[in-house]
C-alpha cells in the first residue's frame, strides 16, 4: 500500500483481525530502513509537505526516522508512543550489538563447544536507495541489523496509512489516497466475493465480521445490519494472510510441500522441522544468538537440533527463545513412561502431563542457549509459551490468482523462520515489486505483461528464500553466515560443511496428534508468573554443558578423596 501511495495511486487495506497482533520479534535486513527512506522521499516528491502525515508535535512523519535514527536511541517503546510524541528520544527498532554462533555439536563421542562472534554489521547513518539489493538471496544470506517486535513496526505503517486517510478525508476529498477497512473480509459466500468481469478480472466486495473466542477458537460472523461493501475491480489487488489464505484459495491457488534431499539415503523429503517458542521476560538485549547441538535418541542414533535467542536494545521485556525438538521426540506422556498405559488421551492428567513435559524440554533447552540455571530461568516470568509448533516449507507454482490479482508473503511460499526470512522477503523483496509494477505501468507497459512480471518476481523471491533456508533443515551451517566464517566453524570443530544430521520422515512422526497446531496462539498471551530478570546474560561458558558436568562430578569426587565437599571446592 505505501509503494502505490508513493507512487500517486490510491490504496485500499482490508484487514479481518483490525490491529496488527504477530506477537513475534524480527530481525532486519538493512534494506527495509533504505526503503522506508526511499518512500519518505517519493511523498514528499509526489505530495509535498502538505500533503504527508504529521506526529502528534506537528512534525513530519517520517518512517525512515522513526524506524531508526542516528539522532534517538533503541528501547522499550511502543509505535504509537512515537506516532503520539509521548516519546521522542527513542525510535522503534533496536540495534543488533552481539551476533553470536555455539556449535555445541559432539565430536569423537565427546562434547565439544566452538564459539563464533561476529561483528555486528555497522548502523547505517541515513537512508541510502542504492543501498536496496534486489537479489533476495544476496539479502537473507547478508546479516541483520536490526530487531523489532512485529506488531510494532507493522503498527508504524498502519498509523502512517491511517493518517494519510484522516487528513484526506477532513479535506473532504472524494477520492481519498488511502482506504482502511478493519474488521472485514472479502465476502465467503459463493460467487459473492470475488465476482468475475467476464474477462478474468476479479470484482472484490467485502463485509464487516465481528472475532468472537468461541470454545477456545476464534469465529467470525457477519456484524447484524451491517451492508456489503462494494470495492470494484482494482487494476491490482494482492492477497497476503498469512502461511494459509482461504481467499487464495477460493481462487484456484495451491501450495505443495517443498522437499529436501538430506543425503541420507532416503531420498527428498518434506523439509519440516518442529519448535517450542516462548517469550520471556530476561535481558537478552540487542543481541542474535544462535545454537546447536547434539541430542541422541535410546539407540544412540545423534540428531541435531537448533535453539534462537532475540532481543531488543535496552528492552529486558523482550527474551524471544524457540527451541527445536529432535524428531525423536513425541512427549508422549505414556510412551516416556510417566503416566500407566491405557491412560486416556483425552483427560486432564495426560494434557496437564504433556504440557509439563514440553515445559522441561523447554528449560533444559533454553538454560544452554542463555547460559542460566535451570532454576533460575524457571522462576523467571513467561509471556507466552512454550508453544509447539511446526514448520513445514511451502510454495505454489504462479503467484498470479486473476488477470488483475497476485498472492504474495507466506501466502505463497514459507521458507524456515530462523532469520525472520519471511519478514524480509516479504518486505524487502515481494512489497517492492509492487512499486516496480507502478514504474513499469508509467512506463507505458500494458497491465497484463506488468503483472505478469510482477508474478514472477514474487516466486522468485520466495524460491531465493527456499534456498537459502534449505541448509537449515539438515546441515549445521547457518543461514547469513557467509563460507568463510562457515568454514572457520568447520575447521574448528573438525565436522565437515557436507555433513547432515540425522532426521525421520515427517510421516513417521506421531507428536502432531497429540495437541492440534493452532496458529491463533500468536494472538493469545499465556503467563507464568515469575520476576524480570533485567541482569546481562552471563559470559559463554568456553565449555560445553555436558563437559562442565563432567569436570563438575571429577571436582566433586576429588574433594570427597579428601575429606572436602564439592560445593566448596567450586
Amino acid at each position: 500500500m505505501l509503494w502505490s501511495v508513493a507512487m500517486g495511486r490510491r490504496a485500499v487495506g482490508v484487514e479481518m483481525r483490525g490491529e496488527p497482533a504477530l506477537g513475534v520479534h524480527w530481525n532486519i535486513r538493512e534494506d527495509v530502513y533504505h526503503q522506508l527512506g526511499l518512500i519518505d522521499r517519493m511523498m514528499l516528491d509526489t505530495y509535498g509537505e502538505a500533503g504527508i502525515p504529521r506526529l502528534a508535535d506537528g512534525r513530519l512523519f517520517r518512517l525512515a526516522e522513526t524506524f531508526y535514527s542516528p539522532k534517538t536511541s533503541g528501547g522499550n517503546v511502543a509505535a504509537d508512543e512515537i506516532v503520539s510524541s509521548l516519546v521522542t528520544d527513542l525510535h522503534l527498532v533496536g540495534a543488533i550489538e552481539h551476533l553470536e554462533f555455539i556449535d555445541d555439536r559432539w565430536v569423537d563421542g565427546k562434547p565439544n563447544r566452538v564459539i563464533i562472534r561476529n561483528d555486528p554489521p555497522a548502523l547505517p547513518p541515513e537512508p541510502d536507495a542504492s543501498k536496496i539489493r534486489d537479489d533476495i538471496n544476496a539479502v537473507l544470506d547478508g546479516p541483520s541489523t536490526f530487531q523489532t517486535a512485529a506488531s510494532e513496526l507493522l503498527r508504524l505503517l498502519r498509523r502512517y496509512l491511517e493518517k494519510i486517510e484522516e487528513m484526506d478525508l477532513a479535506r473532504g476529498l472524494a477520492r481519498p489516497r488511502v482506504r482502511l477497512f478493519l474488521n472485514h473480509r472479502v465476502v465467503e459466500a459463493e460467487d459473492d466475493g470475488f465476482l468475475d468481469c467476464g474477462d478474468g478480472r476479479k470484482r472484490i466486495r467485502i463485509e464487516q465480521v465481528r472475532e468472537l473466542d468461541f470454545r477456545g477458537r476464534f469465529a467470525r460472523r457477519r456484524v447484524p445490519g451491517t451492508e456489503i461493501i462494494d470495492l470494484g475491480v482494482p487494476e491490482l489487488f494482492v492477497v497476503a494472510e498469512g502461511f494459509y489464505s482461504s481467499d487464495a484459495e477460493r481462487l484456484g491457488f495451491e501450495q505443495h510441500d517443498v522437499l529436501v534431499d538430506h543425503d541420507d539415503g532416503r531420498g527428498p523429503v518434506v523439509a519440516q522441522a518442529d519448535y517450542l517458542a516462548a517469550f520471556v521476560e530476561v535481558l537478552v538485549d540487542g543481541r542474535l544468538r544462535r545454537r546447536i547441538s547434539s541430542v541422541f535418541d535410546d539407540d544412540g542414533t545423534e540428531y541435531w537440533v537448533r535453539q534462537l535467542a532475540v532481543g531488543h536494545e535496552n528492552d529486558p521485556e523482550v527474551g524471544w527463545i524457540l527451541v527445536q525438538v529432535p524428531d525423536f521426540r513425541t512427549f508422549d506422556p505414556v510412551e516416556e513412561g510417566v503416566l500407566p498405559a491405557g491412560t486416556d488421551p483425552n483427560s486432564p492428567e495426560y494434557f496437564a502431563t504433556y504440557q509439563q513435559l514440553l515445559y522441561e524440554y523447554f528449560i533444559d533447552q533454553a538454560a544452554e542457549i542463555l547460559e542460566l540455571p535451570k532454576a533460575e530461568l524457571a522462576k523467571i516470568r513467561m509471556d507466552y509459551g512454550p508453544k509447539l509448533f511446526s514448520l513445514v516449507e511451502r510454495i505454489g507454482d504462479d503467484a498470479r490468482l486473476a488477470v488483475n490479482g497476485v498472492v504474495a508473503g507466506d501466502s505463497f511460499g514459507n521458507g524456515h523462520f530462523l532469520t525472520s526470512g519471511g519478514a524480509n522477503t516479504g518486505m524487502v523483496g515481494h512489497s517492492a515489486r509492487v512499486l516496480r509494477y507502478w514504474q513499469d505501468r508509467d512506463a507505458g507497459i500494458h497491465p497484463e505483461q506488468a503483472i505478469r512480471t510482477l508474478a514472477d518476481a514474487i516466486k522468485r523471491d520466495s524460491e531465493a528464500w527456499l534456498n537459502v533456508s534449505a541448509v537449515e533443515f539438515s546441515q549445521a551451517s547457518p543461514i547469513n553466515f557467509g563460507a568463510e566464517r562457515i568454514q572457520e566453524i568447520a575447521d574448528a570443530n573438525g565436522i565437515s560443511v557436507d555433513a547432515r544430521a540425522a532426521t525421520v520422515d515427517s510421516s513417521r512422526r506421531v507428536r502432531h496428534s497429540l495437541l492440534t497446531l493452532d496458529y491463533s496462539d500468536w494472538r493469545r498471551l499465556f503467563v507464568r508468573g515469575g520476576r524480570l530478570h533485567a541482569d546481562q546474560l552471563p559470559p559463554l561458558h568456553p565449555l560445553h554443558p555436558a563437559a562442565r558436568d563432567a569436570e563438575d562430578a571429577a571436582d566433586t569426587d576429588a574433594n570427597a578423596e579428601m575429606g572436602g565437599t564439592g560445593a566448596l571446592a567450586r
